[in-house]
Parts: structure tokens; C-alpha cells; sequence
């Protein structure tokens, strides 16, 4: 799972990630130190306070990176970065605080001894949060963490790699140049392309260091006669990047235009009898646990929707399982009862056949509370591709090949596709959704699965891709 933190984690933020836990470490440490009781700890060093105040450090980094506040793209975006670090960080502090509680004697000592110090540290971190984060933000901004990568292939090929690269954070990776390489150039004169391309863009001459040299070469396509020369190259610190892995370390999704069917068979996505089983375990507490702690909210929720609007409190809809095995999926009712009365349809923003209640609970996703009993039947698990309509499943099978390999693993309330993309209301769309269902079939884990259930935090909190 490297490769999974390599590209959602780059250098950059590590180190942020690693300021921000310092701070919080010396946050915890100076305001639980200044009021402590002499009994507390004895000495200087206060082993007790400092051990609590690692332990909420590190726990805090933990969880602010599961909901995303160290993606590069937040820090385009003032009023994204303000309320992210905002709630990110009340959030992060206030579950971890929640969490410590119950850990260790010294956490439990430093609560009993500073009644108020949840409320003193969130003050102080968010202060940290914004002044590093903004600090971080200016010299994205400016361009200072920029790699910039030349594509190389054929014609083809190459423009394709390039605009997988351009679906990047455009300050952290950057298209220097596409260099194509028709089949059947002749090698001096390829090598010579690539020279020029390369002297362009201050990597021929190591000396010549600054911002625009070349980060990398992503190769795209047969380029087999120039094999001498990209070694050169990496021998002289230029990182030399396939096509597939450019899609699977830093895009996170699978190549729909050249991955092989048989790269999902069942050897692919098979799973030992004791990893099915743990996720199972996880599914069924996790998903009891989650129905019992949301039933106040569900009681509430119902009982809006009957003053709402008159019809059933809950919307029962075919969908497309494992194997392709139908279940009925249950959802709070958010429409009208005649929405698809001239049949299915896709939703869309700002659709008119939603209810006022179904639209706040649909941009809250709390309409999706009830399929906990969906996964307590077996019939979905937590995290997985979201499970389709048949109807909308047969259409999509003709227009887009390997569609139907999602189904190989159990649908999901969430999953690598809801986290990493908007709804999807098109042809488009659902290729590129289908792009990150296919990355999770195939690099499914409990690791995996784990990073998607604190990113869905971030998903929930932020109302990203709801319709």
C-alpha cells in the first residue's frame, strides 16, 4: 500500500503533517504544564503530561490526514482552506479528545487535573493550523513544490498521459512538454528529440538548477530504442515514470482504455478466509454500532418527512449486487412519489422532484442511514462500489466496456469512487467513476478500506458530490 500514501501524501505535506503534530505536541505539553498540579508529575520533565501530549499528537495527525485536510488542492481555494482547517481540525481535536479519554491513565490524569484544556488547545491549534496552512498555501501558490514532467511516447499515447497529468493539482505536477515519438523514428533521431526537449527545460545541464527543470519523464506508449537514454537520464536524478504507474500511484484510478479484463479475475480480488471474515466482523459491529447511534437522528428524520411531504418514510429500490445479484436497497424517501413516474432517470443538481427535507438530508447523506440493515443482511458491506439500478446497469455494460467487473466485490455505502469524485450524471462521468471502482477491486485491503472510512468523514462534513 505504498504506492496508495505515495500519491495521496506528497513530501510537501508530510512535512506539514509532521510541523502541525510538533505544535500540537507543544500545545498540549506547555498548556497541560502551566496550570498542572504538583502532584501531577514530579521534576522538570513531566513524563506523565509528555507521553499524554505524543500520544494526542500523534492520534490528532492521524485522523486530520484521514479527512483530508493535507490534500494540495484545498490550499488553492482561501475560503476552502479556512473552513476545512476550521472544522477539520475542531473535528480531528474533538474526537481524538473524546477517544484519549478512555486510553491511558495519564490522558485520563491531565483531563482530571485541566477541565478546560479541550477548549484552550482547540483555540491555540486552530491558531497553529491557520497560520502554517496559510504559510503552506502562499508558496503552493507561488509555485515552490511544482515537479514539472515531460511526457514522452507515441502520438497518441503521449497526449493521453498528458492529460491524465493535467487532471493533477496543476501546482504540484505540471506538463513541461510532450515530446511524440512516432513508430518507426529512427533512435538518434527520438534521442535527439528528447535532448532538446530536456536542455529546454533545465535538466541537460545539472548545473543549471531552479524551478523549471524537469521532475520526471513519463513514458507513454513503445518507446523501446530509447531504453540507453532514459537510464541516462535516471542516473542523472530525473525519475522516469511508466504510463501505469502514473495511473496507479498518482491518479488512483485504473486506464480503462488499456486494462485487460482478465486483470479482474477472481485470483485479483480473492481474499483469505480470515481477511473475509474480519471484514465481515467489521461490517456487521461497525454497521450495528452506527444504526444504534443514529436512530435519534433517524426518528427525527422520519417524522420530518412525514410533515413534509405525504407517502412511505422509505424508498425500496432494485439494485445490482455482487455477481449481479438484485437487492432491494433501502433509502429515506427524499422525493416526490411520482418522480419517475415517466421512468428511472439520473438525478441532477438542483433537482425539482426532491422534497425540502429530502434535500437537506441528501446533502447531509443521512437518506443513506438506513442501508446499515442492508449491510447487517449481507447484502452490502461498508466500503465498496456504490450498487447501480438495473436499468441504469444494462445501459451503462453497452456503453462502457468492463463496467460490469465492479460488481465483483459487495457493494458499499462508500467507497474509493465517492471519495475521489463527484456524483456521476453521465456517460462521462461513470467511466471516470468506474476508473476508481476498478483501482479498489483490484488494491482492496483492510488498510484501504480503513483510509476510506475517515475520508467519507470529510465527504460527509464538506457535502462534497451530493445531488
Amino acid at each position: 500500500m505504498t504506492q496508495l500514501f505515495d500519491h495521496r501524501l506528497t513530501p510537501e505535506t508530510l512535512c506539514l503533517c509532521v510541523v502541525d503534530s510538533l505544535l500540537c505536541f507543544l500545545a498540549v505539553y506547555l498548556l497541560a504544564s502551566s496550570g498542572a498540579d504538583p502532584g501531577l508529575a514530579a521534576g522538570p520533565a513531566r513524563p506523565e503530561i509528555a507521553g499524554a501530549a505524543a500520544t494526542i499528537a500523534l492520534a490528532t495527525a492521524l485522523l486530520a490526514f484521514g479527512i483530508g485536510l493535507y490534500r494540495p488542492e484545498i490550499y488553492l481555494q482561501t475560503r476552502r482552506l479556512l473552513t476545512n482547517t476550521a472544522v477539520g481540525g475542531t473535528v480531528a481535536l474533538a474526537g481524538i479528545w473524546l477517544v484519549v479519554q478512555a486510553g491511558s491513565s495519564d490522558i485520563r490524569l491531565l483531563a482530571a487535573h485541566h477541565a478546560l484544556l479541550p477548549v484552550k488547545l482547540l483555540a491555540v491549534w486552530l491558531v497553529l493550523l491557520s497560520a502554517t496552512h496559510g504559510v503552506f498555501s502562499y508558496a503552493l501558490r507561488m509555485n515552490l513544490f511544482v515537479r514539472r514532467l515531460l511526457v514522452l511516447g507515441t502520438p497518441e499515447e503521449a497526449a493521453r498521459a498528458a492529460e491524465a497529468v493535467r487532471g493533477l493539482c496543476k501546482k504540484v505536477f505540471d506538463v513541461a512538454a510532450v515530446v511524440p515519438v512516432a513508430a518507426g523514428t529512427d533512435r538518434q533521431v527520438a534521442e535527439a528529440a528528447l535532448r532538446h526537449a530536456l536542455a529546454g527545460h533545465g535538466t541537460a545541464d545539472r548545473a543549471r538548477a531552479g524551478r523549471g527543470k524537469v521532475w520526471g519523464i513519463v513514458v507513454a506508449g513503445d518507446v523501446a530504442g530509447l531504453h540507453p537514454a532514459l537510464e541516462a537520464c535516471r542516473q542523472h536524478g530525473v525519475r522516469v515514470i511508466g504510463v501505469g504507474e502514473l495511473w496507479d500511484r498518482y491518479l488512483g484510478r485504473v486506464d480503462l482504455d488499456r486494462v485487460r479484463a482478465d486483470a479482474f479475475g477472481d485470483a485479483a480480488v480473492a481474499e483469505d478466509r480470515l481477511a473475509a471474515a474480519l471484514r465481515r466482523a467489521a461490517d456487521v459491529v461497525l454497521a450495528g454500532f452506527l444504526l444504534a447511534f443514529t436512530l435519534p437522528l433517524m426518528a427525527l428524520t422520519a417524522l420530518l418527512i412525514k410533515l413534509d411531504s405525504p407517502g412511505p418514510l422509505f424508498y425500496l429500490q432494485e439494485r445490482v449486487g455482487r455477481h449481479g445479484r438484485p437487492f432491494r436497497i433501502i433509502k429515506f424517501r427524499s422525493m416526490r412519489t411520482d418522480a419517475e413516474a415517466g421512468g428511472p432517470v439520473w438525478a441532477k443538481t438542483r433537482d425539482a422532484r426532491v422534497t425540502r427535507v429530502g434535500a437537506f438530508i441528501r446533502l447531509t447523506r443521512i437518506d443513506e442511514l438506513p442501508q446499515f440493515i442492508n449491510i447487517l443482511r449481507g447484502e452490502m458491506s461498508l466500503i465498496g462500489p456504490r450498487p447501480e439500478r438495473p436499468h441504469f446497469v444494462a445501459q451503462l455494460a453497452e456503453a462502457i466496456p468492463l463496467y460490469e467487473e465492479r460488481s465483483r466485490v459487495k457493494p458499499g455505502l462508500t467507497g474509493w469512487a465517492q471519495i475521489n469524485f463527484p456524483y456521476g450524471a453521465s456517460i462521462e462521468e461513470t467511466r471516470m467513476k468506474l476508473s476508481y471502482d476498478l483501482y479498489y477491486v483490484q488494491h482492496r485491503s483492510l488498510l484501504l478500506d480503513l483510509i476510506i472510512l475517515f475520508a467519507t468523514v470529510r465527504v460527509v462534513l464538506f457535502q462534497e458530490g451530493a445531488r
